[in-house]
């Protein structure tokens, strides 16, 4: 797990290697154990280390292969990378380090672009072609792992974070008013390839993207879960996964049968994420993935294993913590349990700390859990596997069972209506004149999305969009940013790519079942604790930020009212009175706090300098 950066020119100038630098040093955060710069001619790489694989010099980067003429850098993990390095001694290559990132270059020399498709694990990469002078660059997929972009007519450049990109300079900052429109409607969600800023762009996940030397580029999106049954003939889609399932008949698997194929999908994405030469812990939460993944763990044999809650003090009647939960599973396995309790004083710091490390501006309360968390797991451990992923995964929130027997040709009214933040014709409401736009691009997008080929029913075409392009771009995302703030990897088994495919296919009825991931706590019964299981859901609650009221009311009232809030004339004054008058009465369709959402891309527009 890394940073990496770089650039391309197209004008015939030396890559501005001063730009490259300033990109690497800005996310020293994600790779505190070391640095490091390549070019030539009008290319060159930059790279921040987090030590997880093979910890000597040997694999350090930017990489280079000097006999194949390729240098690159990455960031990620390649789970499978053992297998793939005996398959390339096979035919005939040799390795100088034990690193998954001099895999990642063995096979791209011998696979091409078309790497990816042997690759299990998370990862961007940018791989330079000295004969060439192509530049590709690829992301896992399911976009676990960040890749931003800004380009002109004369230069392109990426890095991990959207702030490096900043820090580069040149960078395009008015707001880009669909992704804002996303931003106030779609649950805070902006879809790659847009960002809230007008020149910069996010690769979208599953994608390699192959940059010509005259600056002209080429799209390859390599994977496409469908959500649909197997049926005879042959499996929608690719993977392995389908194709054993298609051949052992799974179109006339039973619930039973469900159970036992999720948990050994499970078992295998748990156990490929202890891949690494340092102590791998758990972000334990005391729901039942989070406490799934430590129970699968036990029974691979892991003792001691180091675990870590956070808690946060109550406010507005709701309680902040979870502990009695996550006490009882560390209990239960004997792990070496970390609880952390927040004071609200130390809250309100971190909470503009957070938003700093943000990449993106992001709502939810829990990013400052995540963000508090990661600061005390650091001192511990270097990566942690964490329960992400499974609600979406498994149809677990609250909105998905409206939606089970919803005709296709209604399903964006009926997403709309349980999902959306508030309808287009809201926005008049908030924004000012001049960043509304006259189209609903929010249901536009939807539409499109749902509208694809494949998706048995509307409920898996909403999975499916929840899964590729939600979860992309608000949790997954969310963990990148607040682990990687203290150089802490954080690994998903819940988004293992075979485990996502075998879920796609499961009857959404099974996943529906006991009120949401039916199927997933079923795989459960008899490893993890029954109360664990049975209780209600559960989330990183952060009262203060739910409830905003005297220091943090404060901030946010200075924010969306001070000179800076004014001058950038974004919200209707009107509008911020009536929300700061009454901060916790306005709501947006699945409880989050209205006024916080304004104030929050305030504060993160500031602190980004934009």
């Amino acid at each position: 797990m890394c940073g990496l950066s770089g650039e391309i020119r197209f004008d015939g100038r030396p890559a501005d290697i001063a730009a490259v630098e300033r990109m690497t040093a800005a996310m020293a955060d994600r790779g505190p154990d070391g640095t490091g710069l390549w070019s030539l001619g009008p290319v060159a790489l930059g790279h921040r280390r987090l030590k997880i694989i093979d910890l000597s010099d040997r694999a350090a980067q930017p990489m280079v292969d000097a006999e194949a003429g390729l240098a690159g850098v990455f960031n990620g993990c390649l789970y499978n990378y053992r297998e793939l390095r005996e398959v390339l001694l096979g035919e005939g290559y040799r390795f100088f380090s034990t690193s998954d990132t001099e895999v990642l270059l063995k096979a791209y020399r011998h696979w091409g672009p078309r790497c990816v498709d042997h690759f299990k694990g998370m990862f961007a990469f940018a791989v330079a072609e000295r004969d060439t002078g192509r530049l590709v660059l690829g992301r896992d997929r399911l976009g676990i792992k960040p890749l931003y972009l800004t380009r002109d007519a004369d230069r392109l450049r990426f890095a991990s974070t959207l702030p490096a990109l900043l820090a580069g300079g040149g960078v395009r900052t008015d707001i880009d008013r669909v992704a804002l429109h996303h931003y106030m409607t779609f649950h805070s969600v902006v879809p790659s390839p847009r960002t809230i800023l007008t020149g910069v762009e996010k690769l979208p996940p599953a994608t390699v993207r192959t940059i010509e030397p005259d600056g002209t580029a080429r799209d390859d999106r390599y994977w496409h879960p469908t959500f649909t049954r197997p049926r005879e003939g042959g499996v929608p889609g690719t993977g392995a996964v389908q194709l054993d399932l298609l051949r052992s008949g799974m179109g006339e698997m039973g619930p039973a049968q469900w159970r036992e194929a999720v948990l050994d999908a499970l078992r295998a994405a748990v156990r490929r994420r202890m891949v690494a030469d340092v102590p791998v812990g758990v972000l334990l939460s005391g729901g039942l993935d989070s406490s799934l993944i430590v129970a699968l763990l036990a029974e691979e044999g892991q003792r001691d294993l180091a675990t870590f809650s956070v808690g946060f003090q109550a406010a507005g009647g709701e309680s902040g913590d979870e502990f009695a939960y996550s006490d009882l599973v560390a209990k239960t396995f004997g792990t070496d349990h970390h609880r952390i309790l927040v004071d609200d004083r130390r809250l309100l710091p971190a909470l503009g700390e957070a938003v700093g490390a943000m990449s993106e501006p992001m709502v939810s309360h829990d990013c400052v859990a995540f963000y508090l968390l990661s600061q005390e797991v650091a001192r511990h451990v270097t990566v942690v596997q964490s329960g992400q992923g499974a609600d979406e995964v498994f149809a677990g929130y609250d909105w998905y069972p409206p939606l089970e027997h919803v005709a296709r040709p209604d399903a964006v009214e009926a997403y709309a209506k349980v999902f959306f933040d508030r309808p287009h014709d809201g926005l008049a409401e908030i924004l000012q004149q001049d960043y509304l736009i006259g189209h609903d691009a929010s249901a536009e997008f939807v539409r499109e999305h749902l509208a694809v080929p494949g998706a048995d029913t509307a409920l898996d075409a909403v999975l499916r969009l929840d899964t590729t392009v939600m979860l992309v771009d608000d949790p997954v995302k969310r963990v990148d940013n607040m682990t990687m703030a203290f150089g802490l990897e954080a690994r998903t088994p819940f988004l293992d790519h075979e485990l996502v495919e075998l879920a796609a296919m499961c009857p959404p009825e099974l996943k529906l079942a006991a009120g949401g991931k039916g199927v997933l706590k079923e795989a459960a019964r008899g490893l993890v604790p029954d109360e664990v299981i049975d209780r209600p859901k559960g989330y990183f609650p952060v009262p203060a930020i739910r409830h905003i009221h005297g220091p943090f009311l404060s901030m946010v009232r200075d924010t969306l009212t001070g000179p800076t809030a004014r001058s950038r004339g974004l919200f209707r004054p009107a509008m911020v009175d009536k929300l700061l008058a009454a901060p916790d009465q306005y709501r947006t369709t699945l409880g989050a706090n209205a006024l916080w959402q304004l104030g929050l891309l305030e504060l993160w527009l500031q602190a980004q300098g934009v």
